[in-house]
């Protein structure tokens, strides 16, 4: 791949998404999916004069968290470097836009990008001056005015309700002071919106970065090639909210690891006891039919065989361990025991590829996070033995980062749902608008 040299030298300086293995390891299917990295242009595909003096809008994902204006985890914001700074090398003038929050009714102060204009600064080494808007007559005079290798933020897309409605009219005016289009915003190709798709209607050439390509070359390229033995950790609370993805990954993988509130609902399912813990009453019979398919497809599917239970849900409520099938009423379980820990070790222990998504237990409270960092650290030994482990978005991103392995895992995804939809087999419509190859 024409971009792979020039990807692996800018993520050097983005330690949280550094490969700690080779990081293209996985292995490619023999039948391309409608997603797949070779299928689609990145910014390395175009020559220098594509780039030079060109007007470039960048879509990143630098929705992070924040304790008023301060940022409490910078990781989107420093996965989004590589390409701004390939960019600017090769002497573009960038334009970073993107969403933070949920706003409502036009512009929020809380929501504004302005901590993370600062902080893409100090990153950048280089001043990135926020623009009060992101369209409008004051926004194109501020493009106008820049030099190569300039880089301005545009204010949060979604002050504008026209953006996740991808209304022609709005995307137009967003597009209309530049000259081509980049998505790096893994986070946000699951969503059709103005800023994601609406946007390569009108600028050409509309191509990913380099964290979009990544994103691409493991998730996909796992579910679709991965080496075997491979195998799946789904956690999570709901069963409804990945039952989609279990039955997809039930025919991938060769074994299922099936973790937090969700257990629940498939011990019910084999007829337990499970006292007060969360089950989802509909799940119960669609709990057993992934049972039955992963049994008649020889598929192996983990649940726990020990529970941390709880009296009530509270970081400070009494708790024993018990085996998954003598939790007592009154009881709820809120973590794996340390039995199972140990099961799944072996588990995982023959894995070339593993893909986590979701949780064991409630981590946020101390007493029920052991489950959840015994897998991270499992994971993180089965990664230095050579295993290309994929961490898939949301609370195990958060999990990694709190036990201090990420930079051990393969690949740490920035994309929650995306990684969801994309590890289901659909596709993702800012990555479908892209440019062929």
């Amino acid at each position: 791949m024409k971009f792979a040299g020039v990807l692996i030298a800018f993520l050097a300086s983005a330690s949280a998404f550094q490969s700690a293995a080779p990081a293209f390891g996985v292995r490619r299917s023999s039948a391309p999916s409608v997603t797949e990295l070779e299928a689609k242009k990145s910014v390395g595909d175009l020559s220098d004069a594509e780039l030079a003096g060109k007007k470039v809008l960048i879509r990143c994902d630098v929705n992070v968290p924040l304790d008023g204006s301060t940022i409490t985890d910078d990781t989107r914001i420093r996965a989004s470097i590589p390409t701004i700074e390939y960019l600017v090398s090769k002497g573009a003038s960038v334009a970073v836009c993107s969403h933070l929050g949920r706003p409502k009714d036009g512009p929020e102060d809380k929501f504004s990008l302005a901590p993370c204009a600062a902080r893409m600064s100090e990153l950048l080494g280089k001043e990135v001056k926020l623009a009060p808007d992101c369209i409008g007559e004051e926004v194109a005079a501020m493009v106008s005015a820049q030099g190569n290798g300039d880089v301005i933020m545009l204010e949060n897309t979604r002050f504008y309700k026209e953006e996740t409605a991808n209304e022609a009219g709005f995307v137009e005016k967003f597009a209309k002071p530049f000259d081509m289009f980049v998505n790096d915003a893994f986070g946000t190709a699951h969503r059709a919106h103005a800023s994601t798709e609406g946007v390569t209607k009108f600028l050409s050439p509309a191509v990913s970065g380099f964290l979009l390509a990544k994103e691409l070359e493991y998730l996909d390229g796992a579910v679709n090639g991965g080496e075997k033995p491979m195998a799946a950790i789904v956690g999570g609370s709901k069963v409804s909210s990945k039952i989609t993805v279990l039955e997809a990954l039930v025919d991938k993988c060769d074994k299922i690891i099936i973790g937090g509130g969700m257990v629940f609902t498939f011990l019910k399912a084999k007829g337990l006891n499970v006292g007060t813990s969360l089950v989802e009453d509909d799940f119960v019979d669609t709990a057993k039919a992934v049972l039955a398919k992963a049994e008649a497809a020889g598929k192996e599917i983990l649940l726990p065989v020990d529970i941390v239970i709880a009296d009530a849900f509270a970081k400070d409520a009494n708790t024993q361990v018990v085996s998954f099938d003598a939790i007592p009423d009154g009881w709820m379980g809120l973590d794996n025991g340390p039995a199972t820990t140990a099961q799944q070790k072996e588990a995982l222990s023959t894995c070339k590829t593993v893909i986590m998504n979701g949780p064991m237990g409630v981590f946020e409270f101390e007493a029920f996070n052991k489950g959840t960092f015994g897998i991270v650290d499992i994971l993180a030994d089965i990664t230095k033995g050579g295993a290309i482990t994929i961490i898939g978005g949301g609370d195990s991103v958060a999990a990694c980062e709190q036990s201090g392995k990420a930079d051990q895992m393969s690949h740490i995804s920035t994309g929650g749902g995306a990684s969801l939809e994309l590890l289901e087999g659909k596709i993702l419509p800012g990555v479908a608008a892209l440019a062929d190859k």
